[in-house]
């Protein structure tokens, strides 16, 4: 008998598994022993009985969930359990809809078995929770990883899924994606993927450490999850120069963290090796643990949402050694090859821009989408009157500098704006996408993301205030300082690690008359209050331009380029026609096709394009403060639940994965903000048998999307 052979076959027991693998594997030698991993730190673990406190919803439940934010006993010094249950709380709500209208409780949450009956009452999961540092022993990377296992863990039929960190947020950040295997009793692989959501507070010289609880920076030493590579004398310089500022893991480690978000969601895979071992694996005479679990008999899936995601097809790219079996997305941030060789038609034209890079098309809508989001021809979108209202005294000013410096050449603010928006829509935004573009602009959304890809990408540390930008608290005027301290203590379950972010703002170091919040301030070159247009230039210009820091932006960016070999994996992405921060022509299309024709008749990738759909599942469940987004949008999350169904099905059973498709699904309507109660009828299942109107097709390079 092979070893790799056992893989399909049942397990009896866990005691029994290791009798077969001795047999088969290892003579009288048997199964090897379980050894701690060499790039694993010390590992902590905690029990939870699925009461008080649990896996998936730190003892909230469902109800809790979807209700007020649990408190601290005191604010200003949370404890790491009350830390936990907050990070838990925010991060399963950063990625939902949590209204009953909207699904939750319906069609996912807790309380929703996977068979799709309402029937798990509160939803709550016990088991253990693992977590400790990746890292060489220096404390420079410190990339958090955790592995939850549930009581529910079957060993006849073991199971690994992983569930990347979305965004750049902490380990909890993806901790809805791993409801779904918490549910089918499999463990969940965690990783944070060297991002996170506390910083380094330079003036006060405090870190965050794995727990999420803050120490002076000489106290955590190497502990720290993050600290800027600053000295004393540096930290003092740049603290003189620019007070009350923070440094942020994604944005300032200096160690471009995206190139290797694959290499930490297989380290978190293996991590789950280890820990299943050490929990549930045979014992030998001495009492030491033995490889009980392995690739060989476990099934493991790389899965999870919008970075997270991306980590997880670069984790089955990198996989040469067996570890992951099928992979299973949503919304896939993904970096394509400079030149894939491929394009993509929507219907019967062509797509004329696709395959660009986050930092490349993310740094465009930073140009244009504030003045774009101004267009008369989006009357009618969600928040686009009052954004127009909200941002009155800048949106038209930025308008204006971009005629002014010949980006655009209307006469009026609405034909500038309209221009802008057109130029967004030649740059790779679907037509249904561009809807999206005023909520997105009043929540900073590219700015965000730009400065912070762009710093991480450029190896930039925060003494080198990359085209001028900074990360501070400021005042409603948009004067820097200090942040309250409640806010800081909080911010591992608060922040999303992309500032502006719990209190923190991007900040305008270049401000004509002294630093201000970005939003709120000045252009050198037009002195004009334009929302920093020289900022959102020079960010363009690292994309765009040959300087220094420029071509280290483009050593950063190859350096995370993916090659679109899934290896024959059975994989499943899902991704929305309507995502406007992750645009489909940019990321999921050129993926498959580049798939297609690298893997050609042994690619097993099947794409759900799902219509109706955009990014932030969790905007829909604003309907007081962005009304619209429930009258026109469906949960994604329902598609990753069924993809999730889908490659377990093919794994398990030998089912066959859907092929490519179009899934036209059905708005809720009524009235933007009260829309009526979603139902099954809204979110139609994935064909096993298309209709050819809905097929995704590719053929000779080029991946044919229906309209």
């Amino acid at each position: 008998m092979r070893c790799e052979n056992l893989r399909p076959m049942p397990l009896c027991a866990v005691a029994v598994a290791a009798a077969t693998l001795l047999a088969a594997c290892g003579g009288d030698d048997g199964p090897k022993a379980n050894v701690k991993l060499d790039f694993v730190g010390t590992v902590t673990m905690l029990e939870y009985d699925g009461g008080q406190d649990d896996l998936l919803t730190a003892g909230l439940g469902k109800t809790g969930l979807a209700g007020a934010a649990p408190g601290y006993a005191n604010a200003a010094a949370p404890r790491a359990d009350e830390l936990r249950r907050n990070a838990i709380y925010n991060n399963y709500r950063a990625l939902l809809d949590m209204t009953a209208a909207g699904g939750y409780g319906l069609l996912y949450g807790p309380n929703v078995a996977l068979d799709g009956s309402a029937s798990l009452g509160e939803g709550k999961v016990a088991g253990g929770e693992y977590i400790a540092y990746s890292d060489d022993g220096t404390g420079r990377r410190n990339v958090t990883l955790m592995v939850q296992v549930p009581n529910s863990f079957d060993a006849k039929q073991p199971c690994i899924v992983t569930a990347t960190s979305s965004g750049s947020r902490g380990v909890y950040g993806a901790i809805s994606a791993g409801e779904w295997a918490l549910k089918r009793g499999c463990a969940v692989a965690y990783t944070d993927k060297g991002t996170g959501a506390a910083p380094h507070d330079l003036q006060n010289d405090t870190v965050p450490l794995i727990d999420g609880t803050r120490a002076a920076s000489s106290v955590a030493g190497t502990a720290a999850a993050f600290r800027a590579a600053l000295t004393d004398s540096e930290r003092a310089a740049f603290n003189t120069a620019t007070p009350n500022r923070f440094a942020f893991k994604h944005a300032h480690s200096q160690q471009n963290p995206e190139k290797d978000w694959g290499r930490f969601t297989l380290q978190a895979v293996q991590f789950a090796f280890y820990v299943l071992n050490e929990r549930l694996g045979e014992r030998a005479a001495d009492g030491t643990r033995r490889q009980t679990f392995t690739r060989d008999n476990t099934l493991v899936i790389a899965s999870s949402i919008s970075n997270g995601g991306g980590a997880a097809l670069a984790a089955a790219e990198l996989d040469d050694a067996g570890w992951i079996d099928a992979v299973a997305v949503s919304e896939p941030a993904v970096e394509l090859p400079a030149d894939p060789g491929v394009s993509i038609r929507r219907g019967s034209a062509a797509v004329p821009v696709s395959a660009k890079t986050l930092v490349d098309f993310t740094t465009y809508a930073h140009v244009f989408q504030s003045c774009a989001a101004l267009a008369p021809s989006l009357a009618g979108a969600p928040y686009q009157s009052a954004y127009a209202t909200a941002f009155a005294a800048v949106a038209p000013t930025r308008c204006a500098s971009l005629k002014a410096k010949g980006l655009l050449t209307g006469a009026s603010t609405a034909a500038q704006a309209d221009e802008a928006l057109a130029k967004l829509r030649a740059y790779g935004w679907e037509a249904e996408a561009q809807v999206l573009h005023p909520s997105l602009a009043a929540f900073e959304v590219a700015p965000a993301v730009a400065v912070t890809f762009a710093n991480g990408l450029a190896r930039a540390g925060v003494q080198d205030r990359l085209c001028g930008y900074g990360y501070g608290a400021t005042s409603a005027l948009g004067v820097p300082q200090g942040l309250d301290a409640t806010l800081l203590a909080s911010m591992f379950a608060t922040g999303n690690g992309v500032p502006p972010t719990s209190g923190v703002q991007l900040i305008n170091e270049n401000n004509p008359g002294g630093a201000a919040r970005d939003l709120l301030s000045r252009s050198p070159s037009t002195n004009a209050f334009d929302m920093n247009l020289d900022g959102a230039l020079c960010l363009r210009n690292l994309v765009e331009g040959n300087d220094a820091w420029a071509q280290r932006l483009k050593t950063g960016v190859d350096e995370t380029r993916r090659n679109g070999n899934l290896r024959g994996k059975p994989a499943v992405i899902v991704h929305g026609r309507d995502d406007a921060l992750l645009p489909v022509s940019h990321t999921s299309r050129p993926y498959v096709a580049l798939n297609r024709k690298v893997e050609g008749a042994s690619s097993r990738l099947s794409y759900i394009e799902v219509t109706n759909a955009q990014h932030f599942d969790s905007f829909i469940g604003l309907p007081s403060v962005l009304p619209g987004y429930d009258s026109r949008y469906i949960p994604l999350h329902v598609y990753l639940n069924r993809a999730l169904d889908a490659v377990w099905a093919n794994l398990k059973n030998g089912a066959a994965l859907p092929p490519s498709q179009v899934v036209r699904t059905v708005p809720r309507g009524g009235t933007p903000g009260a829309a009526p109660a979603i139902s099954a009828a809204n979110v139609p299942g994935i064909a096993a048998t298309p209709a050819a109107a809905d097929r995704i097709d590719y053929a000779a390079g080029v991946l044919t999307i229906p309209d």
